[in-house]
């Protein structure tokens, strides 16, 4: 069985299913994983030190895969930026057909990698900003959830209104954000008007996932409570598993008039880099959403899509057909 949508037409997939671009976490193996599975994998650009690197790593997942898959690029807004020129060069030159914008005013990479022939899904938080996507040409958008892990933006709308409101608007297709992990999941995004689902902390806990198997458990022992809002008070919002060094975070900004210098040393990037790789679940700041409460297992990225599908398709026709009276 497939589920076709406008999405899986556009993107060339057989199932309404994206995996997250995730910084240290969508790497090769787990992309054509996800794509070997029928649905759209994602490797995370800036996860790669250099432009070089995500070269090799984009000629790696080709060499997994011959079905589509894309690579996130996420635009921040930091003093000192990476090359993203360089970059969406490497993604331009590597011939990937889909590629995640997220970030900072993308409308210089969406140009281009339009002019290449190039599929462009931006991911936000807002309508209004799905809307401006719109505007600037992308082809689909992936909306976030205030449910979501990562940033979920500052309105701190829920899916359950989100993607509706999303859909009411916007005439190119919505891939819904936050908080899925299951067929039901897939069925209410659907329901709700998106084309597709876009799952994260899901793809962590799968064979294919190459952060720490020791992560991957403590995901599976998390509830819909294990996660803290942090950078509230620094209007940056970010949900990240909830641990000793979130925790701590959490507690300063609390305290009143913090700055980022406050915490620097506790959110640096390569402490939660070392999470996924040693094992260590309190090392540093890493991400993760709500919907750990919805995963019990870490099967094959084949396994899980598969299952989400069959059970989708018996959802539709068994649950919600017998509640049809004539």
């Amino acid at each position: 069985m497939t589920l076709k949508t406008r999405f899986t037409e556009l993107v060339g997939i057989e199932h309404p299913i994206v995996q997250g671009g995730m910084q240290w976490v969508g790497r090769a193996r787990l992309a054509a994983g996800v794509s070997e599975a029928g649905g759209l994998g994602m490797i995370t650009a800036l996860t790669q030190p250099t432009p070089d690197d995500l070269r090799r790593e984009i000629e790696k997942a080709q060499g997994l895969t011959d079905k589509p898959f894309g690579v996130n690029l996420t635009i921040l807004p930091t003093i000192s930026p990476p090359p993203y020129a360089a970059y969406r060069r490497a993604i331009i030159d590597s011939g990937v057909k889909i590629v995640e914008t997220a970030g900072h005013r993308p409308q210089e990479h969406v140009d281009d990698f339009k002019a290449h022939g190039i599929r462009v899904i931006h991911k936000c938080t807002a309508v209004r900003h799905a809307l401006s996507a719109e505007r600037m040409g992308v082809d689909a958008i992936s909306i976030d959830g205030f449910e979501c892990a990562g940033h979920p933006g500052e309105d701190d709308v829920p899916g359950l209104i989100l993607i509706p409101a999303a859909a009411d608007k916007l005439t190119i297709p919505i891939i819904a954000s936050g908080g899925f992990a299951d067929a039901r999941g897939l069925v209410a995004a659907l329901a709700l008007g998106a084309e597709g689902v876009n799952m994260g902390t899901r793809f962590m806990a799968t064979v294919e996932s190459e952060i720490h198997p020791r992560i991957k458990q403590q995901i599976i022992e998390s509830d819909e409570r294990s996660t803290n809002l942090i950078f509230r008070t620094l209007n940056n919002t970010a949900r990240v598993a909830k641990n000793a060094i979130s925790d701590e975070v959490v507690a300063i900004e609390r305290r009143g008039s913090a700055t980022f210098e406050d915490i620097k040393h506790l959110v640096a990037g390569a402490r939660g880099k070392m999470v996924f790789e040693a094992g260590d679940p309190d090392h540093g700041i890493w991400t993760a959403g709500m919907v750990q409460a919805l995963i019990h297992d870490i099967p094959t990225c084949a396994e899980l899509i598969t299952r989400m599908v069959v059970d989708a398709e018996q959802i539709v026709s068994q649950r919600l057909s017998a509640l049809i009276q004539d």
